[in-house]
């Protein structure tokens, strides 16, 4: 009997740290001003920005429908308001109540864009065409993620384009885990999209061929999503999907996380204009020097 109940608090406490090693979106900043998201624990959810996911678990596999906004993400009621420059923080949380930290501390943060056919808090994302804005892979001592700043309950800094045409656009975050990643499918991705109106009178936009589709974007054999090799210093990390977009950073097509300054002293990533316009290199490697710290990871 004893064993019996061993054996069933170790399968609960198994369960128990399998869900809370995953997290979500609970917070957005738009040049200042605070818009709270939904707990994923909530029966009736509040007013947001943030479209409400239905689990902390990650999207597997590149051809998964949820790679778009996330699993059963629902249309949020309300639309930040944003202008071309504007500053945003994403504050990404660990387990479903948000108490927790981000547990991961390996992979990409990358952002999207895509315009809405009307207000974006009726807009179905199925067929959006999507552009992106800012990738962040190795900060500049080539040892550490970006994504393990988040593990400190740090925000992701990302600007909109300062030449952004005005309009209804969802932007979608998205982290890729990758400390499963070393055989096909095991990447894990985490999207999440906001609903934004973007003002101003820029004219400026991407091309169809910095455009795609999610799922369609990435495949499960990509560089970046598969990577065997990813715990075997040094390697040389390709960011996955369309560079980011030309007219974000003034004409350079690609921007590197280990060509970004590091982080404030809140230790929050960045993800400016300026960091994608000093990145020259085509393929958007990101070197790594030195053993990738495994704190947070799960």
């Amino acid at each position: 009997m004893m064993l019996r109940r061993l054996a069933q608090f170790l399968l609960a406490l198994a369960f128990f740290t399998l869900v809370s090693a995953h997290g979500f979106v609970q917070q957005v900043t738009i040049d200042g001003t605070v818009y709270k998201g939904n707990n994923l624990n909530v029966g009736t959810p509040a007013p947001s920005i943030i479209r409400l996911v239905s689990t902390n678990s990650p999207v597997k596999g590149s051809t998964n429908s949820a790679l778009n906004c996330g699993q059963d993400a629902q249309l949020a009621s309300l639309v930040g308001n944003a202008n071309p420059g504007s500053q945003l923080e994403i504050l990404w949380v660990g387990g479903t109540d948000g108490s927790s930290n981000w547990p991961h501390n390996t992979g990409p943060l990358m952002h999207y864009m895509a315009k809405c056919d009307g207000s974006c808090s009726t807009y179905d994302s199925t067929n959006a065409e999507w552009f992106k804005i800012s990738e962040l892979g190795l900060e500049a001592d080539g040892s550490t993620w970006y994504q393990a700043s988040l593990t400190s309950r740090a925000p992701v800094n990302v600007t909109i384009p300062s030449t952004l045409a005005p309009g209804n656009y969802l932007l979608r975050a998205e982290i890729i885990s990758l400390q499963l990643a070393m055989s096909a499918g095991g990447a894990e991705f985490y999207p999440a999209c906001i609903q934004l109106q973007v003002g101003g009178s820029q004219t400026q936009g991407p091309t169809s061929s910095e455009e795609c589709l999610f799922p369609g974007c990435y495949s499960d054999t990509d560089p970046g999503i598969l990577t065997p090799n990813i715990y075997n210093p040094p390697i040389q990390y390709t960011f996955p999907g369309p560079p980011v977009a030309s007219f974000v950073s003034g004409g350079s097509s690609s921007a590197t996380g280990s060509a970004a300054p590091s982080p404030t002293s809140t230790g929050s990533a960045s993800g400016s204009s300026q960091e994608q316009a000093d990145a020259q290199t085509e393929t958007r490697p990101c070197a790594l020097n030195a053993t990738i710290s495994w704190r947070g990871w799960a």
